[in-house]
Formats: C-alpha cells, sequence, structure tokens
C-alpha cells in the first residue's frame, strides 16, 4: 500500500527568519519527560504540549497569533498531526512533524487524533508493518511506506491501534509520530 504524505507551500522567504526572531521564550518541550504524559495545563484548561490535527484542507501556519501577521507554510491535507506547543487567545503555536512551528487559529484544528508512521524514515526504501495483532510476530495486513498518515482508535504505551486507508491493524507506538512515548489513548 502506498500513500502520498501530506504537503505543505513555503509563502514568504523570510518569514522563517521573522518566526525566530518573534519566538516566545520559555516555549514548553515537545513533551514530559520520555514516557510520561503531558502535565502542564495551557490558558484553555488542556495539557501542553498535545496532538491535534487540521480540520481543513487548506491551513495557513502564521508566523505570530493573528491575522495580522504573514503566512510562513500553507498546509494541503486535512487531517495532517500537529503537536500543540503553546496557546494565545484562540492561536494555537503548533508543530509539524517536520520541525516547523507557527500559530494556526484554534477552529481549524481538531482533537481527532491522527498520526504519522515514521515520518522520520522518509526517502528511504523501508516498509513499516501493520499488523494484525499487536505483536511482533503477527500476522502482516498492510506494509506502509514511511510519513502515510493514519488515524489513531488507541494505543497502550507500546502499540497504536490504527487504520490506514481502510487498513485496519497494530503498529509499534515508538514508530509513529502523533502520540507521546508511553502515551495511551482510548477508544
Amino acid at each position: 500500500m502506498s500513500l502520498p504524505c501530506a504537503f505543505r507551500m513555503a509563502a514568504a522567504p523570510l518569514a522563517l527568519a521573522a518566526a525566530l526572531l518573534l519566538s516566545p521564550q520559555g516555549a514548553p518541550p515537545a513533551h514530559a519527560a520520555a514516557g510520561a504524559e503531558p502535565v502542564t495545563l495551557g490558558p484553555s484548561g488542556l495539557p501542553l504540549p498535545r496532538f491535534v490535527s487540521l480540520k481543513a484542507s487548506k491551513v495557513n501556519l502564521r508566523i505570530g497569533p493573528g491575522l495580522n501577521y504573514s503566512v510562513d507554510w500553507m498546509y494541503l491535507k486535512s487531517g495532517l498531526p500537529m503537536e500543540i506547543v503553546q496557546e494565545y487567545d484562540t492561536w494555537r503555536r503548533v508543530r509539524d512533524a517536520e520541525g516547523a512551528e507557527g500559530w494556526i487559529n484554534q477552529s481549524l484544528l481538531s482533537g481527532k487524533r491522527t498520526a504519522l508512521a515514521a515520518p522520520w524514515q522518509q526517502g528511504k526504501q523501508i516498509e513499516i508493518p501493520l499488523l494484525a495483532k499487536p505483536q511482533e510476530d503477527a500476522r502482516v495486513v498492510a506494509k506502509l511506506q514511511p510519513g502515510v498518515m493514519g488515524t489513531v482508535k488507541a494505543c497502550d504505551g507500546k502499540w497504536c491501534r490504527m487504520s490506514f486507508a481502510g487498513y485496519d491493524g497494530w503498529i509499534e507506538q515508538s514508530l509513529v509520530w502523533g502520540v507521546y512515548p508511553g502515551e495511551t489513548v482510548e477508544d
């Protein structure tokens, strides 16, 4: 099975430099200590950091929290997982799987959990097994290319039950971006 990964387009060549200059000091770490769930609460009362996904198929990533800030990237894939690392009013500072950061209005984000299969392996000729059961010697349901996006159904801290283009199965949690190490996700 081969599925395309999400795309993003550069909107302004100098926006990255501006974003770095405008980065707030003391931004929270990517996640709590390895194996621990996030414990810091943002102004919304929800944990920071946390994973969400894009609601729309066209979403602007801005260099600051407001419409008056320039667009740094445009995401062209709904459902793409994002990590919220900071909140300001109705804006969320997010990070994508490639490490790009910027601001998106909360109305364009969803609590639906999605994840990417080993996006750090993109460009390599490897396949990631989607298994029938949460065990290494289980039957292979599908072979995933790095970067393919799926829906997270549940995770137990070691394995995640996910759906990729109609194929349901289990994948090692350490092979997905969109769920923290050791995090549990319930149906």
